[in-house]
């Protein structure tokens, strides 16, 4: 063997299974040794525990479970015939039967062949699961009326700017009645005496979260992509206009028939400071695009790296394409692909959870009388709601308002694709960069969205408690704020991505040349050790 071929080559060969015949170059066979180390031990973890709610069984109208895009009747309830040839699909996997559903409208099912494409960098799709993933609330419980609860009231708040929540009677009035729900069914932050604040409304509760601004500093710090400024302002969507309050609308949105609107934009470039600026900034987004400004951002800075980064303190050499700018980078944009199929695996596969329109469409039947053309009971916790009273004074209608003319996207609710993506690419940048450092010079919108102004309070925002609120701040924006995913869709899909990236950090630290050891910390605050040593 020539000393070209040796180089690069392991001291602790992975051994296993020996390479084809004729492979006799050793860092070729050390690869291949790898890649199969790697696949078999993947493969002794076992399936995952994978549960629904038991509601597609529960109700023969199929009211508690995703349709929305099939063929319905005038009251909103899934055509059988068209429901028929989904599951068809979904039971056998066949392109050519997904190709044979009936539909409603000209819509069209987003991407359900997702959940069956295998993973050979992390572990398989269905290799997670609970306790990650446990089954969605189900739709009769008092916990998804309140957090179809909490989507009224969001509703409602949608226009007003965070920073005016303390002082606005909406957001009183939103957690008074939030905060008197049980911790069994509101699982939304609440203070030291057990009472949800007006600053705590449609926050996460993870480490950090509920310190300083309702948005993360890598929602507003403005930074450079190269010699490219990105100053965190965007076009919003104009104030005021929501969309599917009406019945008839609402009907062609569960077909997936167009509805023929769009949404109006402000002419006003601004800083997110509401809602609906998250919504719209959701609603167009590449998914990992927060996250990959978050990286930016940390650069701009000068985050410091984490401390197992094998490279502090070389005065001989720095990390590039191994634990460098380039590495961070791609690693952030590849690992949200590997996490976007996994959690829809879970979507369609396993759970179909209904939109919260849909639900909304549920709420409109049985106010109006027609209870008795539902299989499904609600909770009394929603139809006996100031919020929901609150939402039809407003607009004259039962319905939850959109912030999007099509309202939700054709695809199950649970988990949500923004909040895996999201769990995932933190947990990334959690092993890239130090995560106790603290943020230097804090800032927040203003009111209006114009300007930025210096953040004065007293807490502390490390770079850890920053990316937990982003997480939440991204999916909650695509979710609660625009209507369209529920709050546990969130909250289960931030750690269901924390645990897809840290396989995929696990499998990828075999393949580093450097040793290393890096530890970093969870959302639930424990602590996660990737190694190669």
């Amino acid at each position: 063997m020539s000393s070209a071929q040796a180089i690069g080559g392991r001291s602790n060969s992975p051994g296993g299974v020996a390479p084809p015949a004729g492979v006799n170059n050793r860092r070729v066979s050390e690869a291949f040794e790898l890649r199969m180390a790697e696949a078999i031990e993947d493969a002794q973890v076992p399936a995952a525990i994978n549960v629904n709610n038991g509601d597609e069984a529960r109700y023969p109208d199929k009211g508690g479970t995703y349709t929305k895009g099939l063929k319905h009747d005038d009251l909103g309830r899934v055509d059988p015939l068209s429901y028929q040839t989904f599951k068809t699909a979904l039971t056998s996997g066949e392109f050519s039967d997904f190709q044979n559903i009936i539909m409603g409208g000209t819509r069209t099912l987003n991407g359900p062949q997702g959940g069956l494409a295998f993973c050979l960098v992390a572990l398989d799709n269905a290799q997670f699961g609970q306790p990650q993933v446990p089954p969605a609330p189900a739709v009769a419980s008092d916990q998804n009326a309140t957090e179809l609860l909490e989507h009224y009231w969001a509703s409602l708040l949608r226009d007003v700017a965070f920073t005016d929540y303390p002082s606005n009677a909406m957001a009183a009035l939103a957690a008074t009645e939030l905060g008197s729900q049980p911790t069994t069914s509101y699982l939304g932050p609440r203070d030291s005496s057990g009472r949800v604040t007006p600053d705590l409304l449609f926050r996460g509760g993870f480490p950090g979260e509920t310190l300083g601004p309702y948005l993360s500093q890598f929602f507003v710090q403005p930074t450079y992509f190269g010699s490219q400024l990105i100053d965190q302002q965007q076009l919003p969507y104009a104030p005021g206009i929501d969309y599917g309050t009406g019945f008839a609308e609402w009907l062609n949105i569960q077909n997936g028939v167009p509805t023929g609107l769009q949404n109006q934009f402000d002419s006003q470039v601004r800083y997110r400071r509401n809602g609906r600026d998250l919504a719209a900034f959701t609603h167009v987004d590449v998914l990992y695009q927060a996250y990959f400004t978050a990286f930016l951002v940390l650069a701009g800075i000068g985050a410091p790296l984490n401390p197992g980064n094998p490279y502090i303190g070389s005065k001989t050499q720095n990390g590039f394409g191994t634990f460098g700018g380039p590495d961070i980078a791609g690693t952030v944009t590849a690992v949200a692909t590997v996490a976007l199929n996994a959690v829809w695996y879970q979507k369609w596969f396993v759970h179909l959870r209904p939109r919260p329109e849909a639900i909304g469409g549920l709420v409109h039947l049985i106010k109006t009388g027609q209870r008795n053309k539902t299989d499904v009971k609600l909770s009394n916790v929603i139809l006996h709601s100031q919020g929901l009273q609150q939402s039809y004074s407003k607009n004259r209608s039962w319905l939850l308002s959109q912030a999007f003319p099509e309202g939700s996207p054709t695809h199950p609710s649970y988990p949500t694709g923004h909040g895996i993506v999201g769990g995932a690419c933190i947990t990334v940048l959690k092993f890239f960069f130090d995560g106790n450092f603290v943020i230097p010079n804090p800032v927040l919108p203003t009111s209006d969205g114009l300007s930025l102004v210096p953040y004065t309070g007293s807490d502390v925002l490390t770079v850890n408690g920053e990316l937990n609120k982003l997480g939440h701040n991204v999916s909650f924006g695509h979710g609660i704020h625009a209507g369209i995913h529920w709050r546990s869709d969130t909250d289960t899909s931030l750690v269901l991505g924390e645990a897809v990236a840290l396989s995929f950090l696990r499998d990828r630290a075999q393949t580093y040349n450097e040793p290393f050891t890096v530890n970093l910390t969870n959302f639930d605050g424990t602590t996660a050790t990737i190694s190669n040593q």
